[in-house]
């Protein structure tokens, strides 16, 4: 782009300038620029219109940029929103976001994210073994999209959570599991059993099942992971005793600390492990197990999540973040008022 004003004579390149030539030399700059930027000229063309050396013409050409006649201003297309994302990547020691418009209606937001994380899906992948959260809406939706990636090197894609919901719902995740690694030429590793039990008890049967064993086994194992977050709350179709907790157990674990979920262990609102008695009645990966994945990618958004994403991202628990453009106002607010006068995160956020 073109700057018409005229340029701060201050700058060092004018000053190198004789002052009697200053005019003239402007002048044939900024023709340079106009010829080249505006007109499309090629600079062997430039250089033979103005009778100077194509070395010449290139000279100019960076005098006009360190002269501030011709100034680089990169805009970016609507829906996208690269600043915002910059921004999030640096104040919660992200490697990658990713933010979609806000949908017309809150309902389809598991619809625009789940597209958007199938876009970028395989540049995710590393390692041998995925970790996959099978009840979450927004990932059946991404595992629906996917296309046939058969450069993959993932072998096995493990579910990290047990039964939740109805048995539609289970019907529905057993499906999703499938045909994402079938997408991947990968074997599918399901763990069907109620992802929470009623006792201690009943999970250690649970896992006296040589399947759910070795699902479990391969929890150790998962390289890289698409986590399932939520509210401490019921959230989404289940329900209470859906192979859920009851409104007593969440009350009594948000009355403890708990602002989110990640695969029904909870997380304190600085996204630190809440150690709660319900640790013992989950069958799925252990945050322990979590905190090793090699890549955490956590696709979600929604006003609902706002909280859980929140603590989520402020205990460092995602390496990649899809989510929606007003989740990522509202993180970005929360991480200003945790910024120090320097800009740099405050030390809670630095370390999780």
């Amino acid at each position: 782009m073109i700057d018409q004003r005229p340029p701060s004579f201050g700058n060092n390149a004018l000053k190198r300038m004789p002052a009697e030539r200053d005019l003239e030399q402007l002048r044939q700059i900024t023709k340079v620029a106009r010829l080249y930027h505006l007109h499309g000229a090629r600079q062997a063309d430039i250089a033979q219109q103005l009778n100077i050396s194509q070395a010449g013409v290139s000279r100019l050409l960076r005098l006009a940029e360190e002269a501030g006649i011709v100034q680089t201003v990169v805009l970016a297309p609507e829906g996208l929103h690269p600043e915002l994302e910059e921004n999030l990547i640096r104040a919660y020691g992200l490697e990658h976001v990713v933010i979609s418009d806000n949908p017309s209606r809150e309902t389809e937001i598991p619809q625009v994210l789940g597209a958007a994380a199938a876009r970028l899906f395989a540049k995710e992948l590393q390692g041998q073994t995925l970790g996959f959260t099978s009840w979450s809406v927004t990932l059946r939706e991404m595992a629906r999209l996917l296309p046939l990636n058969n450069a993959s090197n993932i072998t096995h894609v493990v579910e990290m959570l047990g039964d939740l919901g109805s048995p539609m719902l289970q019907h529905e995740a057993t499906l999703a599991t499938l045909q994402l690694a079938n997408s991947l030429g990968a074997e599918a590793v399901f763990l069907r059993t109620p992802g929470v039990t009623n006792s201690a008890q009943l999970r250690d049967a649970a896992l006296g099942d040589a399947h759910v064993n070795r699902a479990m086994e391969y929890l150790d194992k998962v390289d890289v992971a698409f986590l399932g977050l939520g509210p401490a709350n019921f959230h989404g179709p289940l329900e209470e005793h859906d192979n859920f907790f009851t409104s007593d157990q969440l009350a009594k674990v948000r009355n403890a600390g708990a602002a989110g979920q990640l695969h029904q262990r909870f997380i304190t609102a600085e996204g630190a492990p809440l150690d709660t008695p319900l640790e013992k009645v989950v069958v799925g990966i252990s945050l322990t197990q979590l905190r090793r994945v090699k890549k955490r990618v956590l696709v979600a958004g929604g006003p609902s999540k706002h909280t859980a994403l929140l603590a989520a991202l402020r205990g460092r628990w995602a390496h990649t973040l899809v989510t929606d453009l007003a989740a990522a106002n509202f993180l970005m607010a929360a991480a200003n008022l945790h910024l120090t006068p320097t800009g740099q995160p405050t030390s809670q956020d630095a370390t999780g």
